[in-house]
């Protein structure tokens, strides 16, 4: 094999990949906006389960990706890990499609696919146009790529050195650990088989020592979901346990048979002139074998995945991190499902932000009304505000990484409302925090509110924590009912300050109350009427959300 046969494959192998990669991200974008309704109706039924699974996988055309989207979702609490367990076994079917297609031998007609794509992209303007394009030049770039490796590798049938080195892989430990690395180096198990693939049509391989790199590939693929479950919570990591099982134990099942009996000769029957296909025939019947036999036992994998990584005894602890959101460097990772993954967890985030800011605004004015520092409730109010800040510039942070790479105009539109909401919770929580510094300085000047004032504090902090409840609500499970009442409540805060400051006046002008009570209890007015102005716009920015849906 000459420099020049080197730099062929070398070439086409990048074509290979890029074609794979723009297949993909064509498919993607075509349909990862509907990832989210398509699992919304998913149910704990198994055979739907896997059935949407493959389909996903079929259509995307990656069981690492659809296996990382549901890393994600399992994550952000949108998927249980009982239904992950299917989704996984239909995307380890689904995933085998590219391997018949690449079986289907269309070179002829390869060129004609990217010419065609190429001239969608660049001389139509719609965005489904473009991304129906991406995917015929992806499919187009793809053969001809595996044209060139087949061309590259044909002096490598007279190369005593790797004919050698295909033979050993007939030993199953080699072929497996050989498939494994190969797969989690490139990250995509359909463009190792594909390489696979051209290496049998080349007949550099026979088949009966490719089901080993094959069933090595099957666990390769599972590096990406692993990767991307780092940083993630603990039953998000459990379903990359699941996906590493499922493959470990098709694998050892496979491979014992392989061993025993003659599989291999048998699936090379079905397609004798087409090595491609036999592989790909391979492929296919080693995932929906594995899927049959591990059906029944789909919650004995969860069990197995929980005992591998049990619960921690200081999950539920008080240190501050972000619960739902994945690490930053995660953001830009995940392609498929990315704005239903995001969204989600978002939402949820900010629902622990929302509660915290409830308790802080609650303690706010029970501090008042306490007259007193109470060393213990100020620390646990100061503790709370840094968490609260914390989770706005962790959250906010996150949207603008990802809101950057987000196509879908609707959703961008809601990621930016969020990052707006977050916002205007952390400026209750500084009011929150006002409040805390009105009670401590009216125990360090000894001043005192009159019980009129007391009971009009108790009635602010009543209708604030009624007002921060619909907020909670309407994060949980918006309807334009809630929105009503937060508005309604908003001018009830407005009304209520109004109707407080002309009392105020009233009992400063009967000498009821001292100067400088009355001017912190003029502040507390003041902040009271801004929680209210920012729970307004909480609730018209989650009016925004749900009419974009």
């Amino acid at each position: 094999m000459n420099i020049y046969n080197f730099l062929a494959l070398l070439g086409g192998l990048a074509l290979f990949l890029y074609g794979m990669q723009m297949m993909s991200s064509g498919l993607e974008a075509a349909a990862g906006n509907k990832m989210k309704q398509i699992l919304e109706r998913l149910t704990a039924n198994r055979i739907i389960g896997v059935l949407v699974g493959a389909l996903i996988t079929a259509i995307i055309q990656s069981s690492s990706a659809t296996t990382v989207m549901v890393v994600g979702f399992v994550n952000s609490g949108m998927m249980t890990l009982k239904q992950a367990v299917w989704i996984i076994m239909g995307a380890n079917i689904g995933t085998t499609i590219t391997g018949q297609l690449i079986a289907l031998n269309v070179e002829a007609v390869a060129p004609l696919f990217a010419f065609i794509g190429v001239a969608a992209i660049v001389f139509l303007k719609s965005p489904k146009i473009h991304n129906i394009g991406l995917i015929l030049a992806g499919l187009g770039v793809l053969f001809i790529g595996m044209n060139m490796m087949g061309d590259a590798m044909v002096p490598l049938r007279e190369s005593e050195a790797f004919i050698s080195l295909m033979t050993r892989f007939s030993n199953p430990a080699l072929g497996i650990l050989a498939g494994m690395i190969f797969t989690a180096i490139i990250q995509s198990s359909s463009a190792s088989v594909g390489i696979l693939q051209t290496l049998a049509i080349g007949g550099l391989i026979g088949l009966d020592s490719a089901v080993y790199v094959l069933f090595g590939q099957n666990i390769g693929t599972c590096i990406t979901a692993v990767l991307a479950s780092i940083g993630t919570g603990r039953n998000a990591k459990r379903t990359t346990i699941i996906h590493l099982s499922f493959n470990i134990i098709g694998t050892a099942i496979f491979t014992a048979v392989c061993m025993a009996l003659p599989l291999a000769d048998w699936v090379a029957s079905w397609t004798p002139d087409r090595p491609a296909a036999q592989i790909a025939n391979m492929h296919t019947l080693f995932n929906v074998v594995t899927t049959l036999l591990l059906l029944p036992f789909g919650g004995l994998l969860v069990k197995l995945a929980r005992k591998i990584l049990p619960d921690k005894a200081d999950e539920l602890g008080e240190s501050r991190r972000l619960v739902h959101i994945a690490p930053r460097r995660q953001a830009g990772e995940v392609k498929v499902g990315t704005s239903a993954i995001a969204l989600e967890s978002i939402r949820m985030e900010v629902m622990r932000m929302a509660g915290m800011v409830r308790e802080n605004v609650s303690r706010g004015f029970a501090c008042i009304q306490k007259n007193d520092d109470e060393s213990k409730l100020q620390e646990e109010m100061r503790e709370r505000e840094d968490y609260i800040d914390f989770l706005n510039k962790e959250i906010s942070q996150f949207v603008s990484d990802i809101v950057t790479k987000e196509k879908n105009e609707a959703d961008a539109q809601k990621m930016t409302a969020y990052f707006k909401l977050c916002s205007d919770l952390e400026r209750i929580g500084d009011h929150a925090s006002n409040l805390q510094e009105y009670a401590m300085d009216l125990k360090k000047y000894s001043l005192e509110l009159s019980d009129e004032a007391m009971d009009e504090v108790r009635q602010m902090q009543q209708m604030c924590e009624h007002s921060l409840k619909l907020v909670t609500d309407s994060l949980q499970d918006f309807s334009k009912e809630l929105f009503t009442q937060i508005v309604v409540a908003e001018e009830k805060i407005d009304d209520m300050t109004d109707d407080f400051r002309k009392k105020q006046f009233s009992r400063m002008r009967k000498g009821h109350c001292s100067g400088e009570a009355g001017i912190l209890y003029s502040e507390v007015l003041t902040d009271f009427e801004r929680i209210g102005d920012h729970i307004l716009n909480i609730g018209e920015g989650l009016m925004q959300i749900h009419m974009l849906q």
